[in-house]
This record gives C-alpha cells, sequence and structure tokens, in this order.
C-alpha cells in the first residue's frame, strides 16, 4: 500500500512523500507517466526494473524516470520512505536540454546529493516555497544532470558576459514588483533563462541568493509602510505577498534582528 503526503507543489513540479508497505517479492507493473521523476529513498529500499534492467534502490541509489517508461518494482525487504520529485517535461528541457541523451537511470547518492535532498525537504517547509523550494530544487536536479545526462549543458546556460546584465534583469523584475516575481521558475521564464542559470549567476554576482535577496526588497517595504505608520501586520503581510503575519515576522526578525512590533518603537 502507497501513501503520499504532498510537500511542495508548484505549477512546474512537486514534491511529496512517498511511504510504501508493501512486502513482496513479485513485480508490480506501474503504467507509463508524462512527466519526470526523481526518487530518493530515505528509509528502507526496493528494487526497480526498466526496459529489463533491475536497480536495487536504498539511501545510496535513486533512480531518474523519464515519460512513456514502462516500470516494474517488487519489495522484497519490506517498507520504504521515499521523496518523490515530479517535473514538467518543460522544466526539466530547462536544466537538461532539449533532447538530453542519459548515460543511465540511476543515481549515485554521494554526500553532496544527500546534502542537497536534505536541504530540499527543508525548503519545502518554508511558507515561500515559490522560491525556497525552486532554488533548492533546481539546484538539486542540476547535480543530477551533471552526473547522469551526457550531452552537455544547454548553451544558454554557459558562463557569458551578460550575467551582470542578468542580475540587474532579475533585480528589476524583483523591484518593480511584477508577477513574475512571485517564483523562481516564472522569473527565470520571463528572462528567458534555466531557473539553474538564473540562481546559480544571482548568488555568484551578487553574494546572497534569489531567496534572500527577493524576501530583503519585502522587508525594505515592509520598513517603508511601518515607518510611514501602518499598524496592520496581517494586511501588511498580504500586500507584500508573504504567507501570513507569522512568516512576516520570521522574515523580518531574520534580517533585521527586530520582530514588526519592535521596528515601529524604534522607527517612531
Amino acid at each position: 500500500m502507497l501513501s503520499f503526503v504532498d510537500l511542495a507543489t508548484r505549477p512546474e513540479f512537486a514534491v511529496a512523500t512517498v511511504d510504501c508497505r508493501d512486502d513482496h517479492r513479485g513485480w508490480s507493473i506501474e503504467r507509463p507517466r508524462d512527466d519526470v521523476r526523481l526518487v530518493l529513498v530515505r528509509h528502507g529500499g526496493f528494487r526497480r526494473r526498466v526496459r529489463g534492467v533491475g536497480t536495487d534502490l536504498d539511501h545510496t541509489v535513486g533512480y531518474l524516470g523519464i515519460p512513456g517508461e514502462e516500470e516494474h518494482f517488487s519489495h522484497p525487504a519490506g517498507g520504504d520512505r521515499c521523496t518523490s520529485i515530479s517535473l514538467k517535461p518543460v522544466l526539466w528541457r530547462t536544466l537538461a536540454g532539449d533532447t538530453p541523451v542519459l548515460e543511465r537511470s540511476s543515481l549515485y547518492v554521494d554526500g553532496a546529493l544527500d546534502l542537497a535532498h536534505r536541504r530540499l525537504l527543508a525548503a519545502t517547509r518554508a511558507a515561500d516555497t515559490g522560491y525556497a523550494a525552486a532554488e533548492g530544487l533546481v539546484g538539486l536536479v542540476a547535480t543530477i544532470v551533471s552526473q547522469v545526462v551526457a550531452t552537455t549543458i544547454p548553451a544558454v546556460d554557459r558562463a557569458s558576459a551578460g550575467d551582470q546584465a542578468l542580475v540587474a534583469q532579475a533585480r528589476g523584475v524583483i523591484g518593480d514588483g511584477h508577477p513574475a516575481a512571485a517564483g523562481l521558475i516564472p522569473l527565470a521564464a520571463l528572462l528567458g533563462v534555466s531557473p539553474y542559470r538564473l540562481s546559480r549567476v544571482f548568488t555568484r554576482e551578487l553574494g546572497v541568493s534569489l531567496t534572500h535577496y527577493r524576501n530583503r526588497v519585502r522587508v525594505g517595504r515592509a520598513l517603508d509602510r511601518l515607518e510611514n505608520g501602518d499598524t496592520s501586520l496581517a494586511v501588511l503581510a498580504a500586500d507584500l505577498g508573504f504567507a501570513d503575519q507569522a512568516h512576516l515576522c520570521r522574515t523580518v526578525r531574520a534580517h533585521l534582528g527586530h520582530t514588526p512590533t519592535a521596528l515601529r518603537g524604534l522607527l517612531a
């Protein structure tokens, strides 16, 4: 029996915990799907067979599933718990190229990939999944792409003299409050680059992540509003795009070392 718990869901991707309580040595068949799937085991293990090749999966080996594949699974060791990441094909292409050629579908989970997995899970607990979880996800997928995709990185993702201009464009879009600034992936689409390139270039050029920078801009706007006498933190949180008042308060305190209530006194 399988159970699913959604951790983060966006139009372009979804992250879920999958618990399996099956205990059988025979092969079950899963119908072909139309998404790209990354599955990383957190506890236990199972077997997967695709195109006649079987792989034993545990916390050191995960797998990449491609649209249209017929997969078979076996659970001879009992139950397991996994993280399942579903990517829409259009997002996968921005990260792996238009026609990626895979060397294999199994993934060796080294220390760096394990840490990236754990950081993604932590990011899904943040209120701002459009940035925090998206940045964690594209970084993790890029690590996997470098391991299993034989084709080169898309030309649009190679370092270029336009990196500073790209960062300036991203800052402008965020500063203008454009609707695409609500998440990393729509922002990258507006700018015509992959989410991984935008996240990587922004951090390299500015020294902070896109998530941190966007929150810094929103904290600045919160300061302006508090200085002008706004009293309703719930309204302020909604106007600035925070998940709720608690999210606003945590973010302001993380950036400034004070709660919005304390800042009102300091700015009076």
